[in-house]
């Protein structure tokens, strides 16, 4: 990464106490921000904390010194140094003099965006959600520079406070060729999104910082005439964007909804509900947690349902290394209640195992700069994802009827078994019941008749009762005898590899090309649990080789 920040330009401002310890600090290039405050010794904010610069007190003509330096501030009380990305934001009393001062740096990182380089290729719309000083606008002045200059794309910058392309008449060339519109009053940003894209033809429309329910409004407006948007909004999690009544229609607003009694028994819910609105202005969501670590929530419309729903969320951490490799893991989350995204135990060890197996799949080695390549890895992990994390071919299909999901899913969660739940009665393996609501309900028993899918009733909605039936079509099934998560649940990390290296070969060899194959040289022990995952999925294996080299070959039905 290359990082450009012009620092100097921002001391010479500041007061000589409190420049020249800023000048030889070792922690220089990590500088945040300078505060300046009306009585207060000076401060300099660092990532690992705050540190004051002087023991002496800041007084009126330090804060002049500074001001007079600056020019004059807009109406959100911000100001900049030209040709430079710094802001300085002022904090005024009742009276309108400025009485402190935020010194922030401004920097322009070259590669940051490398993260979600595929996302931008698909020209889809981006939201990013984080705290303030997290790096939100630093990643969509780079997305800016990648779109206009490597993508060749017709870029339009909504520049409120300039912060973006930086102060003055002339952009700052982080922002490559890609165009920018500054905004005269902060109240005004809605109106210039508009005219952007009347007047200047963009194929991309970027903007800073949208807080307003007429920004919110205008962003819709920009994406139903077919523009890309990148924008960016305070928050931390989507759940908390969907709660904010002002910006919620970004992702599609929420209302109540009012159900129909049989509705309201299918869905096993009350007869109010809360469901997505229209169309969200942004088809991806992205939470930048901290620089090197983004959440990424594509097809942002059925991530929105699933919360509202109170449903599991597979969603994709992705995260750059310290060697400049990305990684990318996934994560299970539970949003019940627009509660905050709760990890539930993905193993991370499976995940970089999958990894693992991929530099095998591609007949490449895992050092590879290939392997490291965004693209490469997102497409071919979503291939073996597909099949190791979400509904593979070991898993029943099941639909319920006037039961609560969450109480299903909690059983389902609890005992591992190998079950999800679907809403559409074609997909599904097995009903599941009340008796009483399933004898009155004539047609999804004729459905169930004609679809052959086997309606499991059970007397009340008791845990019970509802472990006895799950159990009873795993069974009826053939599948309660292998579970892939109690299989590896006390194993250890090698066990654990070696057991997704059998599974993978299984499910991306045997099944899918119809060819044996052999595993790699392992231990008796090894072996020995191997042999086990295979017989559980009715194959046949044989060892073969001499030790240390002695290997497993599975065969073909």
């Amino acid at each position: 990464m290359l990082i450009t920040d012009d620092l100097n330009k921002l001391l010479e401002i500041l007061p000589e106490f409190i420049r020249y310890p800023l000048q030889n600090h070792v922690k220089r290039k990590y500088l945040i921000e300078v505060v300046m405050d009306l009585g207060r010794r000076p401060e300099a904010r660092f990532p690992d904390g705050p540190e004051y610069l002087s023991t002496k007190n800041i007084d009126w003509h330090d804060l002049d010194y500074s001001i007079k330096q600056i020019g004059n501030f807009s109406g959100d009380n911000r100001a900049g140094i030209e040709y430079t990305l710094h802001r300085i934001s002022s904090i005024k009393n009742r009276k309108g003099s400025i009485i402190g001062l935020t010194c922030r740096v401004g920097r322009a990182i070259f590669g940051t965006i490398s993260i979600i380089r595929d996302l931008l290729e698909k020209g889809q719309s981006l939201l990013l959600l984080g705290k303030p000083g997290v790096g939100k606008t630093t990643a969509i002045r780079e997305i800016s520079r990648v779109l206009a200059d490597e993508m060749e794309k017709r870029v339009v910058i909504i520049d409120t406070s300039n912060e973006i392309a930086g102060d003055g008449d002339i952009p700052h060339p982080a922002i490559g060729r890609a165009r920018r519109m500054q905004v005269a009053r902060p109240e005004l940003q809605h109106t210039v999104m508009i005219e952007a894209v009347e007047n200047h033809m963009p194929e991309v429309i970027i903007i800073d910082e949208i807080g307003t329910e007429l920004e919110a409004l205008a962003a819709r407006t920009i994406a139903e005439r077919g523009v890309q948007l990148v924008g960016t909004v305070h928050g931390n999690y989507l759940n908390s964007l969907i709660k904010n009544p002002t910006l919620s229609d970004l992702v599609g607003g929420i209302q109540y909804v009012t159900l129909g009694d049989d509705e309201a028994k299918r869905r096993g819910s009350q007869k109010s509900i809360l469901e997505r609105k229209g169309a969200p202005a942004f088809q991806i969501a992205i939470e930048i947690h901290n620089r090197n670590t983004w959440i990424v929530h594509e097809k942002v419309d059925k991530v929105v349902d699933q919360i509202l729903q109170g449903s599991l969320l597979f969603c994709q951490r992705r995260q750059i290394n310290n060697d400049g490799s990305i990684s990318i893991d996934c994560e299970l989350s539970n949003s019940n209640e627009f509660s905050s995204l709760k990890n539930i135990s993905i193993n991370n060890n499976k995940i970089k195992t999958v990894k693992e197996k991929l530099s095998n799949y591609l007949s490449l080695d895992k050092s590879s700069s290939i392997i490291n390549n965004s693209n490469l890895i997102l497409s071919k992990y979503k291939e073996v994802k597909e099949s190791l994390y979400n509904n593979d071919i070991r898993y029943l299909q099941l639909y319920i009827y006037s039961l609560n999901i969450q109480q299903i899913e909690a059983a389902i969660n609890t005992l591992k078994l190998p079950i999800t739940l679907t809403r559409d009665i074609i997909k599904a393996d097995c009903i599941l019941a009340i008796k009483s609501n399933i004898k009155y309900n004539t047609k999804l028993r004729q459905i169930a008749k004609f679809k052959k899918v086997t309606i499991y009733t059970i007397q009340s909605s008791t845990l019970p009762n509802i472990i006895r039936a799950l159990r009873q079509m795993l069974s009826n099934n053939n599948l309660l005898s292998f579970n892939w998560n109690i299989l590896i649940e006390k194993k250890n990390n090698l066990q654990k590899e070696v057991l997704l290296e059998t599974r993978f070969a299984i499910e991306k060899i045997i099944f899918m090309y119809k060819d044996s194959v052999e595993l790699l040289p392992r231990s008796a022990n090894l072996r020995k649990i191997q042999h086990q995952l295979i017989n559980s999925y009715n194959l046949k294996s044989r060892s073969f080789g001499e030790e240390p080299y002695r290997r497993l070959r599975i065969y073909t039905l």
